[in-house]
C-alpha cells in the first residue's frame, strides 16, 4: 500500500470529509468544521506527512502575539504554530514520518489540532482582528 492510499485510509477510518484529493501531488484537504477543522492540508512529501491549517492573517508585527503563541506552543500535544512564507499567516503546522505512521499517532495530531481549536479560539479571535 502507498503511503497516499495508507493517510487516505486513515482519515477515512477517522470519519473525516475529504474534499480534495490529489493522487499525483498526493495532497489531502480535509474538513470537520464542528471540531475546528477547515481545510486542513495533509502532504505526504517522502519522508514525511505534512499537516497545516490556517487559522489566521497579521494585520501587523506584534511581539505580545508572537509571545503568546510561542508560550501556546509548548503546552501544545502535536505540532506548533507557525509563520508562512510570507510571514503574515500563522498556521497549525505537524509533521509525522510516513515510513511508520500509524492510525494512532495520525489521529493523535488531528485531536492536538481539535483540542487547540477548541480551548484557545477566543484568543485566536482576538489576534485575527
Amino acid at each position: 500500500m502507498s503511503n497516499f492510499q495508507k493517510v487516505k485510509f486513515y482519515l477515512q477510518e477517522l470519519g473525516y470529509d475529504i474534499t480534495t484529493e490529489d493522487q499525483a501531488d498526493e495532497v489531502f484537504v480535509i474538513n470537520a468544521p464542528e471540531d475546528g477543522v477547515q481545510n486542513l492540508v495533509i502532504d505526504c512529501e517522502p519522508p514525511i506527512l505534512i499537516i497545516e491549517q490556517f487559522l489566521f492573517s497579521l494585520n501587523k508585527d506584534n511581539p505580545e502575539i508572537f509571545k503568546n503563541l510561542l508560550q501556546k506552543n509548548r503546552e501544545i500535544v502535536h505540532g506548533a504554530f507557525a509563520l508562512d512564507d510570507s510571514g503574515t499567516k500563522v498556521v497549525f503546522r505537524d509533521t509525522l514520518q510516513l515510513e511508520n505512521l500509524d492510525l494512532n499517532e495520525l489521529e493523535g495530531s488531528l485531536n492536538s489540532l481539535k483540542l487547540l481549536v477548541a480551548e484557545y479560539s477566543g484568543t485566536l479571535l482576538e489576534f485575527a482582528r
